[in-house]
């Protein structure tokens, strides 16, 4: 059997117990138990009272211990049910106090765990506090995957000790469909920044000539294209978070925070001018010439990627491989079927060869925007989540935020929006407007092929069902892009496809 990985780390006053509990509610996930361990005044209520506060973003939640009642269910962004063993009479009892529901509900909050260990999960985070001198000593042992996540939000600690924010408070903020989370940080003063939390991942199979997905999609690996997108827009004069600082082999970020603001309302719904100020922003920026090679620093220069005929067929494939099987019921695309639609696809790329290219974002869309209200100007526009920006055509980020992928953009402000874009660039000069448009019909296609069969794949592989509320807006989407003429002939072969309406 392999050994059990132990953490073990001195909190040298309270003060110190209750940060470490903190960071333990950024660690810990839904399925953990976590079973406290330690003598009567060991800090085991001090650092269950800490998890328990941080994890409801509420430092005044009351916390009243469960000796007596034995259990305390909290629900909270993650369900906590917090046990108190120490008059437990019989191990069994546990079953009967809803252990197991619990801990298949959220997170599992053991103190005295001894009076029924053989009755918790062999897989438990298992932290016992002792005295140490005038301080405690923590000792942990858990499985690699556990100990992997606790490790991680110390190294984010001690990055924030080196920052010179030893005593900053961190809160969970939010994490997204890809692998990186997101932080609040609250210095002394209460200024708050955020910290993207983007480890390292081992490189992935080969999808594609002997490369793996991100190399071939261009998707960041790394922090240097992030670092090095914010600084030329902030050149530029942009809205984009300044890195107050940077840890490049940790992938860590400390950022300046833009505020909490967005584009929706509190229904979700569109807020139109909003809309319409980030569609001028971006109107902007594609009037700009933006260099492709950007240096971070003395030793890296981040060269920013094309958006080439690779990684497009790379993202309509999704259609193919996960869209198409599971609205057959599992049946693949035939040979015949794929070989067609990849060559439509290769003549669509050729019609972009004479398209306007600049920086493309990627993903400007309610997301990813930031509405900063006593702002000016762009401004007012706070763009984020800009790593993987590329070199290509312009239309491809109208698209994006005209059609709003996890919003419904109605008709008429869709046309207000395309309106505003148009007439903006016109009035800059030299704008080709017929070739925009074509462009902007073959971008929109591409971006909804990608999200039609991402949604999909999202569900089957990723175990994330919620994501297929998006799918029939992304098909209404495709069909608006599909319309146009240079579009007919896979809008035909969408039509045989089954998967739009030949009314379309």
């Amino acid at each position: 059997m392999a050994r059990t990985p132990v953490i073990s780390l001195f909190l040298k006053d309270e003060a110190e117990t209750i940060r470490f509990g903190e960071d333990l509610a950024l660690a810990l996930k839904l399925g953990d138990c976590l079973a406290l361990s330690g003598d009567l005044g060991a800090g085991k209520s001090s650092l269950a009272r800490a998890f328990l506060r941080a994890m409801a973003a509420d430092d005044d939640l009351e916390v009243p211990s469960p000796t007596f009642t034995l259990v305390q269910a909290y629900d909270l962004r993650i369900p906590v049910a917090h046990f108190d063993l120490y008059r437990l009479s019989d191990p069994a009892e546990l079953t009967e106090l809803g252990f197991d529901e619990a801990l298949h509900d959220g997170i599992c909050l053991v103190e005295w765990p001894e009076m029924a260990s053989d009755e918790l999960p062999a897989d438990r985070i298992a932290l016992k506090l002792e005295h140490e001198g005038q301080g405690r000593r923590v000792t942990i042992a858990a499985p690699e995957k556990q100990t992997a996540r606790i490790r991680r939000v110390l190294a984010i600690r001690d990055f924030l000790v080196d920052a010179g924010y030893p005593g900053a408070k961190r809160r969970f903020l939010t994490g997204d469909a890809s692998l990186r989370a997101y932080e609040a940080v609250y210095t002394d003063d209460g200024t708050r920044s955020i910290l993207m939390d983007w480890p390292p991942l081992p490189e992935g199979p080969p999808v594609l000539d002997g490369k793996p997905y991100p190399k071939v999609a261009h998707i960041a690996e790394n922090a240097y294209p992030f670092v090095a997108i914010a600084n030329v827009l902030r050149q530029e004069g942009f809205a984009a978070p300044e890195v107050y600082r940077v840890d490049y082999d940790q992938g860590i970020l400390l950022l300046e925070d833009l505020g909490t603001g967005g584009v929706l309302d509190t229904q979700g719904q569109p807020i139109g001018d909003r809309y319409r100020a980030s569609v001028a922003c971006l109107a902007h920026l594609h009037s700009l010439t933006i260099p492709q090679d950007i240096r971070v620093t003395d030793s890296h220069v981040h060269h920013i990627p094309d958006f080439d005929r690779t990684a497009m067929k790379m993202e309509v494939r999704l259609v193919l491989d996960w869209h198409l099987p599971w609205r057959r019921g599992g049946t693949a695309a035939s040979d015949a079927e794929r070989n067609e639609y990849l060559a439509i696809w290769d003549g669509l790329i050729d019609e972009l060869e004479t398209s306007e290219k600049g920086l493309l974002l990627r993903d400007f869309h309610s997301p990813n925007i930031i509405w900063r209200e006593n702002e000016t100007g762009i401004a007012r526009v706070g763009l984020i989540d800009f790593q993987d920006a590329m070199i290509g055509p312009t239309a491809y980020d109208l698209a994006s935020i005209a059609q709003d992928a996890r919003v419904t953009i109605a008709p008429d402000m869709f046309q207000q929006l395309m309106d505003d874009y148009l007439a903006l660039r016109r009035a800059q000069g030299r704008f080709d407007e017929a070739r925009f448009l074509k462009s902007w019909a073959i971008m929109s296609t591409q971006r909804n092929c990608k999200l039609a069969g991402l949604w999909v794949r999202l569900m089957q592989r990723d175990g994330k069902p919620g994501y297929m509320k998006h799918l029939p807006r992304t098909l209404s989407y495709l069909s608006v892009a599909l319309k146009h003429e240079t579009l007919a002939p896979l809008r035909d072969w969408f039509v045989r496809a089954g998967i739009v309406s030949g009314e379309s």
